[in-house]
């Protein structure tokens, strides 16, 4: 069974490294690391992560990498819609990501294709939630950000198990020490600028958090030689309620440690109401500040969109109409900012 997270869990300001690295090193594999303590930057292995390019397909169906669960925490409250987990896997390093990239899972099991021939079942893909240095900032973690996928049968009246996700329930019943069988990485959309002065503006519902996770602790919580974020960056989450929020102890201690660089604002659909008196979407949010966000387009801003394809339409949708009233032809600026690199969209 999925743990509960442990609230309030931090890394305590210990001054020398050799003394961070040894408190890392002494949590017990199981515990959720949160980290609210921004008195200091966490020390990476950056000599040996920093200059490894674009991974791609290290591993595939053929060649499988297989991972062990270290743990799976529920990090959802009790009035969520749904159950969403915070799963960390040990790679040891042998499977090396940068931040922006995904992973993919290969269910145990077997499926009977098309000609009624035994298969492996379909990959799926996620989000790697972590940086490059994982969550305990050895290098050794990858971590994912699960939403189990039930299904609620009205004539039974109850979730049928038989049309449950079958990878995201394996991962969010996971035990630690299972073996995963995995595949990637893969990905170049939602990369990080290369000059860390851009502003970076990231927009998610759900689990599409998972790689700002990783954006945010590179940019904040690890101490990184030879970088040094100097934008803004920019989070817009939509979810349904307050208790659906993911990592936001973490998001607020970021963001009181720097005002200035991080900026927060949700959407709540189910507590929120837009200024025609609907449910307050993750559009209406984005387009109560519609003026600084295409201000910041037009400087050189980067726009990250991750998360359901059904959040996308009424996006683009806003957009278009914004970028209208300011006498802009919205197809052949979304095309400019496409050419420029400024536009990543990853969305399921």
């Amino acid at each position: 069974m999925a743990s509960q997270v442990p609230t309030g869990l931090t890394l305590p300001a210990l001054r020398s490294p050799v003394q961070r690295r040894q408190h890392i090193c002494s949590i017990a594999a199981s515990e959720r690391i949160i980290v609210t303590d921004l008195s200091y930057k966490r020390p990476v292995p950056a000599d040996k992560l920093e200059n490894i390019g674009l991974p791609l397909n290290t591993y595939n169906g053929r060649k499988p990498f297989r991972a062990t669960i270290v743990s799976v925490d529920r990090i959802v409250g009790p009035k969520a819609t749904g159950e969403t987990c915070h799963v960390v896997l040990r790679t040891n390093g042998d499977i090396p990501f940068v931040e922006g990239q995904s992973y993919g899972i290969i269910p145990p099991g077997s499926r009977k294709n098309s000609k009624g021939k035994e298969v492996p079942h379909a990959t799926r893909l996620y989000s790697i939630a972590s940086t490059r240095y994982g969550d305990f900032f050895d290098g050794q973690t990858a971590s994912f950000c699960v939403r189990r996928a039930t299904y609620w049968d009205p004539e039974l009246g109850r979730e049928d198990p038989e049309k449950k996700g079958l990878c995201s329930n394996m991962l969010c019943d996971a035990q630690p020490g299972q073996e995963v069988t995995m595949v990637g990485p893969s990905g170049k959309i939602l990369l990080l600028p290369e000059d860390p002065t851009t502003p970076v503006i990231m927009v998610a519902t759900g689990t599409g958090i998972a790689p700002y996770r990783a954006f945010w602790r590179r940019f904040f919580v690890e101490d990184v030689p030879g970088y040094k974020f100097e934008g803004l960056a920019w989070l817009f989450m939509g979810v349904a309620n307050a208790d659906a929020k993911l990592y936001d102890e973490e998001i607020q201690a970021v963001r009181a440690a720097h005002p200035d660089q991080f900026r927060v604002d949700y959407a709540l659909s189910r507590e929120q109401t837009n200024k025609s008196g609907g449910k307050l979407y993750i559009q209406d949010k984005i387009e109560e500040y519609a003026d600084e966000v295409f201000d910041l387009l037009a400087k050189g801003a980067h726009i990250y969109f991750c998360g359901l394809k059904g959040m996308l339409p009424g996006i683009m949708n806003m957009l278009e109409r914004v970028a209208t009233e300011k006498g802009l032809n919205w197809e052949e600026y979304q095309k400019k900012l496409k050419h420029g690199g400024q536009l990543h969209v990853e969305v399921y």
